[in-house]
């Protein structure tokens, strides 16, 4: 499945002629009696001998060909020839520019209404934006953003917005064999003039500020970074639902009790400041709640789904939110210190049921990273945090307080930018 994904790679990278040798996959979690049956096995991919193509591969002098050297050329038209709509949209679907759902064709005339969104610059760069480490970078202009948010259906007055997540070079469609999604937070002033959607349904399709910023997010995702090809840049085993606008959702602030502070202001900006925070994870889920008891022991059982190597997010309606005040939590951070210490794993659990420890936070634990490198020395039965920090849980605010309702994820932040940057 990855033949794609390499040979490509290494085309982008100036050597298009590299010689590989592929195993079956998954290697992450095999046994080692597992990998070596896979080296006296065949390549899955051209059915020599592994370990003799290996050695050929080492061993054998360069031809010509193997010495081949250049980069790609991308000559990109800023216009497509003029066409009936009916064919234009077609052509931006059959050429991998969409969501797979129908677009607003970007017309010279709507991008430039547009523009008017912002007193910057078309030809201004944004930033950079890449589908994951391995890949390019690719950088992007206003205008280019500017394409992006018509397609998505965008407002000039909501552009601003878009290029603020735009500037944090944050792809929303991320790959890894895993299906990453993203979600962007939208706090201060701006939530207020765009007529977002904090309250009832807040997280649904009913709020076309809501909707189409992060539709636009996605098509930045698609266009801008080269992202979304499935098999060379896109690697997401199932894929993500939410992939199509990104959970974009601003916080209830309004309704936040005394002492709680918005997401924004967490991070360091002004109460008056306009600011986009992206968070990164994999899904949300509404676990089973018990009626009619303080809410804070319970928040416990609702992150057992998290894995300890994620972070962890609760997205609570502002009826939770002052009962929480009332039960002794005066801001978020104090209920994140409680959660932190209160939500726990055992040992053996942490080390053998999670296959994202076991890859990314064993070997770190072997080099001596702490604390995980002490929870190696501990017995199986010993009981730690189940998360790394209370920095790692992150708590927003949003509904309608129609119901005592909340949504846990395992969300994490990612960075901030400025929206009136952009104005």
């Amino acid at each position: 499945m990855f033949k794609e994904l390499v040979t490509t790679y290494a085309y982008k990278k100036g050597m298009p002629n590299e010689r590989f040798a592929f195993v079956p996959h998954p290697i992450a979690g095999t046994t080692a009696a597992a990998c070596r049956k896979y080296l006296e096995s065949n390549d899955p991919v051209t059915g020599k001998p592994l370990i003799q193509e290996l050695v050929a591969g080492l061993t054998d002098p360069l031809t010509e060909k193997d010495k081949g050297t250049g980069l790609i050329e991308r000559p990109i038209p800023r216009l497509v020839p003029p066409d009936t709509a009916e064919n234009l949209n077609r052509y931006f679907a059959e050429n991998g520019m969409t969501d797979g759902l129908p677009i607003v064709l970007p017309t010279e005339e709507r991008v430039a209404a547009m523009l008017k969104g912002t007193s910057h610059k078309p030809n201004e760069l944004v930033g950079k934006m890449q589908p994951s480490s391995p890949h390019e970078a690719w950088s992007y202009t206003v205008e280019k953003v500017a394409v992006n948010a018509v397609m998505a259906g965008a407002k000039p007055e909501q552009f601003p917005v878009i290029l603020a997540i735009a500037a944090t070079g944050v792809p929303s469609i991320f790959t890894s064999t895993t299906s990453f999604a993203r979600m962007v937070v939208v706090n201060g002033p701006i939530r207020k003039q765009l007529n977002m959607n904090a309250g009832i349904g807040a997280l649904g399709p009913f709020n076309q500020a809501n909707s189409v910023i992060g539709r636009a997010w996605t098509l930045m995702s698609i266009n801008l970074d080269g992202g979304a090809k499935i098999g060379e840049t896109y690697m997401g085993s199932q894929g993500n639902n939410l992939n199509y606008n990104n959970l974009c959702i601003p916080e209830n602030e309004e309704e936040l009790p005394s002492g709680w502070n918005p997401v924004h202001v967490q991070k360091g900006f002004k109460k008056e400041d306009s600011v986009v925070s992206i968070f990164s994870g994999w899904g949300i889920t509404h676990p089973d709640q018990s009626m009619g008891k303080a809410f804070a022991p319970q928040i416990p059982r609702w992150l057992q789904f998290i894995s300890p190597w994620s972070p962890a997010m609760l997205l609570l309606d502002p009826l939770i939110t002052k009962q929480l005040k009332e039960e002794g939590y005066d801001s978020k951070e104090k209920l994140a210190e409680w959660i932190f210490k209160n939500t726990t794993t055992t040992v053996g659990d942490y080390w053998d049921n999670y296959y994202s420890v076991q890859n990314f936070t064993l070997p770190t634990a072997k080099q001596g990273r702490e604390p995980f490198a002490s929870y190696l020395k501990m017995s199986k039965d010993a009981v730690i945090p189940r998360f790394s920090s209370p920095s790692r849980i992150s708590i927003i605010a949003v509904g309608g307080q129609t119901n005592l309702f909340w949504q846990a994820a395992d969300f994490g932040y990612v960075s901030s930018a400025s929206i009136d940057k952009w104005r």
